[in-house]
């Protein structure tokens, strides 16, 4: 048990830095063709890897922001969950909704599976977006803070295996953009993804709320750190980020005020995917 809660922390910390692993970032000098009916996705770069989204054109005369939350749960957390421990935030999606804030939620499968009602009604709602975060949260690399570690075998299945749990909850359209679990990924992993059509999509600004108790520092980090075409990386996971909600409540405003507007992943990618 307490290998497994060490394993969490040390994953969820890891949003508290820079990816730690190869950050290999593909990029094609020919513009995907536009499909208005599908979701925007950035084309495969070289040798056919998955391309790496971090954040959007940073134009100044459009200020976006996208703020993006991780629904962390791994496979080996249900008797947590069962003895009482929190894995959902519907007060965080409750001041989303009432602050009018569009969202992206990376969600893992098993947290779908867990909180199958939240996730249909996240799903449902036009204010947000839903991706994919895994099935499992295990990690795509070795090494990548204490999560246990997937056979590179079993990696794309365990992606499509979150898919067709999205589906099973009631999540008619999930996004194709997928995070990896603690940010690790390399080469492999990059590879073992790109016949799956994702965009990877990973941060520029860290806010640093993975077991914070300080809600205004968590503000501080985010309003220091945006810059136009912006992607927040934050949680929405009660126990592990319990501060997150009150830390958006003072984002949002203070990002406003400077001329902000938030976007989702979505419209960041279809930027990107126009601009080259």
């Amino acid at each position: 048990m307490l290998a497994a809660l060490c394993a969490l922390g040390a994953a969820l910390a890891a949003c508290g830095t820079q990816q730690a692993s190869t950050r290999i970032v593909t990029a094609t000098t020919h513009p995907p063709a536009v499909d208005a009916s599908r979701p925007p996705t950035l084309a495969p770069g070289p040798a056919g890897l998955t391309p790496v989204f971090e954040h959007g054109p940073r134009a100044r005369r459009d200020r976006t922001v996208a703020l993006t939350f991780d629904a962390d749960m791994t496979v080996d957390q249900g008797d947590r969950a069962a003895a009482g421990e929190r894995f959902d935030n519907p007060e965080l999606i409750a001041a989303l909704r009432q602050l009018k804030v569009p969202a992206t939620m990376f969600m893992t499968g098993r947290w779908a599976e867990e909180y199958p009602i939240q996730a249909r009604s996240i799903g449902r709602d036009p204010l947000f977006e839903v991706a994919n975060h895994s099935y499992s949260h295990h990690a795509f690399t070795e090494d990548c803070h204490g999560l246990p570690t997937m056979a590179p075998g079993r990696m794309r299945a365990d992606l499509e295996r979150a898919y067709r749990v999205f589906r099973e909850a009631g999540i008619e359209e999930p996004m194709p953009y997928f995070r990896f679990p603690g940010g690790c990924y390399d080469g492999r992993a990059l590879r073992s993804l790109s016949a799956s059509g994702v965009t990877a999509v990973q941060w520029d600004v860290v806010s640093g709320d993975a077991f914070a108790t300080d809600a205004d520092a968590v503000a501080r980090d985010v309003l220091e750190g945006v810059r136009p075409g912006s992607v927040v990386v934050m949680h929405c996971t009660h126990s592990a980020a319990p501060v997150t909600e009150r830390a958006v409540r003072a984002i949002v405003p203070a990002l406003r005020e400077r001329g902000y507007r938030f976007v989702k992943v979505s419209e960041l990618v279809g930027a990107t995917a126009t601009a080259r």
